[in-house]
């Protein structure tokens, strides 16, 4: 019977489906007649990213979901329009590549690299309006919907900024592709920007021991002829972007059909998720995401049941496709040890192939005691990391991925990491638009305490497993 539903419901799936479906965090146009023009114009552009990379990424993720690859997925809280220059993107793209260099060679495993980036425009709301001074405005929701400007002008929703995301989604993509494979990913230059952070970190003790062996590796390579002129592979790496598919006018605008396959995919990015506050079942997000053949995120908060979330696997990954479906979950660290073994028992005992990723972000967000700053503690986002490794290895899963609000930039937004940034720093470098971000430094401390973790995890493995993920 529910194996008809579904064929029913696969059947009956179309870009637009999702409207007749009921929907949360959506924005309110006051001029509906533009924003359908905006929309059909922007069906008539070209697709950001192809369904053979959207494929391609499946297939990475397959890998991960078999306990063979680890999954690397981070970036912006919101990107914004005033913040788009070729420095940040490429300040971004650099930490984002020592990240993987350093989970790769500390733990041997493969690392897939997906990008919050070049289509992260939109956020959900907890409350749809804002007040300051007694002023009453909608709240920000994203450069793609409004400004981030307290002003009534600013906060109006404006089609047209649909365009400017469109527009500076492709200007990103472009730049992002040459570094990934004009040069710039040099596994040598990598390791170059590496050796500075060792060098400047007040831990670099602990560090050195991974950048020494790196380099012991990169000499044997050369002296064997494996430089990166002869082997494009050293030079080149495979990078993919991903964003919350919240502003689904936008996306329906940008569906197409596969031309070699006949299946629709959604080309504003490699990879969608949907949101905790817009995973109902039976609502516009799930109906949408359902359709299109990309892979799928799916954020699981402390809300959300077990059987609710079995409903929502079979919903969005019926045929149990490896990498289809990559279940990020966020918690918190005080709460992750209660919720999430009940989650993994159920997909395990229903036999469901997915990724499991932590996002230990969104879980540890307070307000700090001076300022009134949202920040994030840094011990408090380890803490959650460690946590998800070991339930994970108590219960004989795979510890796939982490999911992870960053950025290249040396700001202070979250408390502590190895420069202690304290409550009063805060104020220096908070230019986030919406929640707070690591920092470069940070995001690599996360990287070298992934790796400690995968290391341990792999060996723990049994011996076929462990050799394939070698």
């Amino acid at each position: 019977m529910a194996d008809d539903i579904l064929n029913m419901q696969a059947k009956s799936w179309s870009p637009e489906s999702w409207r007749a479906k009921p929907i949360q965090q959506v924005p309110i146009y006051s001029d509906l007649a533009e924003l359908q023009q905006t929309e059909s114009q922007l069906a008539t552009f070209p697709p950001l990213v192809f369904a053979g990379e959207a494929r391609k990424l499946k297939e990475s993720l397959a890998a991960v979901a078999a306990g063979h690859s680890f999954l690397l997925q981070g970036g912006d809280c919101a990107e914004s329009f005033a913040e788009h220059t070729a420095d940040n993107i490429r300040d971004f793209f650099r930490v984002f590549l020592q990240m993987a260099v350093v989970m790769t060679f500390a733990a041997a495993s493969p690392v897939v690299k997906v990008g919050r980036v070049a289509g992260q425009f939109a956020k959900p709301r907890s409350s749809p309006t804002e007040k300051q001074n007694g002023v009453e405005l909608p709240s920000y929701r994203g450069d793609i919907i409004n400004d981030i400007e307290f002003s009534e002008k600013g906060r109006t929703p404006d089609p047209r900024r649909l365009m400017d995301a469109y527009r500076q989604s492709a200007a990103t993509l472009n730049l992002l592709r040459a570094f990934a494979t004009g040069g710039y990913a040099n596994l040598e230059n990598a390791h170059k920007w590496m050796l500075g952070f060792v060098k400047d970190s007040p831990q670099s003790h602990r560090y050195q021991e991974v950048a020494d062996r790196i380099t012991e590796t990169l000499g044997f390579m050369k002296a064997i002829g494996l430089d990166a002129k002869s082997h494009p592979e050293l030079r080149q790496t495979e990078f993919f972007t991903s964003h919350e598919a919240l502003l689904l006018g936008y996306e329906q605008a940008l569906t197409r059909i596969d031309s070699t396959t006949g299946d629709p995919y959604a080309t504003s990015g490699h990879m969608l998720w949907i949101g905790d506050r817009t995973r109902q079942h039976d609502h516009a997000h799930v109906e949408y995401c359902r359709g299109v053949k990309n892979p799928i995120g799916l954020k699981c908060g402390p809300s959300l049941k077990p059987d609710d979330l079995l409903r929502l696997v079979d919903l969005l990954n019926p045929e149990n496709e490896a990498g289809r479906l990559t279940l990020i979950c966020r918690f918190g660290s005080d709460k992750i040890v209660d919720y999430l073994p009940a989650l993994i028992r159920a997909v395990k005992k229903e036999g469901r192939t997915v990724v499991w990723s932590c996002d230990p972000m969104h879980g540890n967000t307070i307000t700090s005691g001076s300022g009134g700053y949202k920040t994030r503690p840094f011990e408090r986002i380890m803490s959650e990391i460690r946590t998800f490794f070991a339930v994970h290895q108590a219960e004989g899963t795979y510890a796939g991925g982490v999911h992870l609000e960053m950025t290249g930039k040396n700001v202070t937004e979250c408390t502590g990491g190895a420069r202690m940034i304290a409550d009063s720093d805060l104020h220096d470098r908070y230019h986030t638009h919406c929640d707070p971000r690591l920092n470069a430094e940070q995001a690599i401390e996360v990287a070298f305490l992934v790796a400690e973790l995968l290391k341990a995890e792999r060996a723990t493995l049994p011996a076929p497993q462990a050799r394939a993920a070698e």
